[in-house]
């Protein structure tokens, strides 16, 4: 009738290998997530801060939502989101940098604003817009 020992014992003995090696996955992707992280933070610590003259040239958002739930009725329930703001400045050269910034900091820059642009590496540190 059941085939003890046959055919689907591969089921109780591969399962947990299958899980184990996807957690060996994701612990190797953490940490080179980390890795990469304090690569960026240790290359921007070395870098000049420079203050030089720029243009806002392009704001853009990247909104991630965080999923939807529905009730018996069918009315959606968001579970949340969260934005990621970034500017793109144009400095005298023609060249282009991207910074991701704070939301406060978003909304006071319009694009077409030219001032001093103060950054650090890949690090927004400052925009001060130059009175016309």
């Amino acid at each position: 009738m059941y085939d003890v020992g046959g055919s689907g014992d591969w089921i109780f003995t591969g399962a947990p290998v299958f899980i184990g090696i996807i957690f060996v996955i994701i612990i190797i992707m953490i940490m080179v997530n980390i890795s990469s992280g304090l690569s960026q933070w240790k290359k921007n610590e070395e870098s000049p801060r420079l203050s030089v003259p720029a243009m806002v040239k392009v704001k853009r958002t990247n909104i991630i939502r965080n999923g939807h739930s529905y009730d018996h009725n069918h009315n959606v329930h968001s579970q949340g989101s969260s934005t990621t703001y970034y500017i793109t400045f144009e400095f005298d050269s023609g060249d282009r940098s991207e910074f991701h910034i704070s939301g406060k900091e978003f909304g006071t820059l319009a694009e077409g604003d030219v001032g001093t642009l103060t950054f650090q590496g890949t690090r927004y540190i400052d925009f001060t817009r130059k009175n016309c």
